[in-house]
């Protein structure tokens, strides 16, 4: 199981690290729009719609991200990146805090459109605005989140995080995705300042080490909110199109609190 996990994520990386690299603008923004649509569409079933509603609600999803991305407006872009920001930082929490039980789909659906549609236009945007290999750092910070809160779990788990909504993850495991993080950090903004690419100044160091760091924690957020959508549908996976992981769902649960985080933080330096 683990051969077969490790296998479908490196293809995975590997691919989207050529596309990042190698595509242009309108051929990434179609990519996010598919894999949007991917999202969009277990997201509908985790919330039991039929297949006519899962298909309307996919294309809503995707129209409402090729009207942001494509020809994008700062204020419009901003209030995306907001309203994902306080969802991850006040509504999620208290969603996992409480596990309301809603009667329709209504509630599910609407935290899914702030859930998906900001985090593939931050993948869109952050590109346009940093360039590949900043957005590709970013993505790799989250990478190194995920794998270290997995094997510290593993290896040191005593104290379980959020035992009704996702048993397996312990606090043992966000701390060794926090420490990895800050590793990464701290030598990416060396490796950063030493090729000139951001100025040698130690604010800079240590904003870019604090950026990804909450966004790790916005990574863990992510995770758990996946979790308890699962849990509150019934199912182990939200799908079965990657091996060894689940659904489409399953393997981007993280990016999608992380991604927004980044964007509104990166936006707020650049207008400083």
């Amino acid at each position: 199981m683990m051969t077969t996990r490790i296998l479908t994520a490196a293809v995975l990386i590997a691919l989207v690290v050529a596309a990042l690299f190698f595509l242009p603008r309108t051929g990434w923004l179609v990519l996010a729009a598919i894999m949007l649509a991917q999202g969009a569409w277990e997201w509908g079933g985790l919330a039991r719609l039929g297949t006519g509603a899962r298909a309307a609600y996919t294309m809503a999803l995707v129209i409402a991200l090729l009207w942001l991305a494509y020809a994008p407006d700062p204020v419009s872009t901003r209030w995306a990146y907001t309203v994902a920001a306080v969802f991850w930082v006040i509504v999620a929490p208290w969603w996992l805090w409480r596990r309301p039980a809603f009667s329709g789909p209504g509630a599910p659906l609407a935290a899914g459109l702030v859930v998906l549609v900001p985090a593939f236009l931050a993948l869109v945007l952050l590109r346009d605005d940093g360039g590949p290999l900043a957005l590709l750092a970013l993505m790799v910070s989250i990478w190194i989140s995920d794998t270290a809160a997995l094997f510290t779990g593993r290896r040191f788990g005593r104290h379980k995080l959020a035992p009704e909504v996702s048993p397996g993850k312990t606090w043992e495991g966000v701390y060794g995705a926090l420490v990895a993080v800050a590793a990464y950090g701290a030598l990416t903004g060396w490796a950063f300042m030493r090729s000139g690419l951001i100025a040698p100044r130690a604010s800079l160091f240590w904003s870019w080490i604090l950026m990804l760091l909450a966004i790790a924690a916005a990574g863990v957020v992510g995770d758990l909110f996946e979790s308890q959508m699962k849990r509150a549908a019934g199912v182990k996976d939200s799908g079965k199109l990657l091996p060894g992981h689940g659904g489409w769902l399953d393997r981007i649960d993280a990016q999608t609190a992380a991604l927004p985080v980044a964007a509104l933080i990166f936006s707020a330096f650049r207008a400083a």
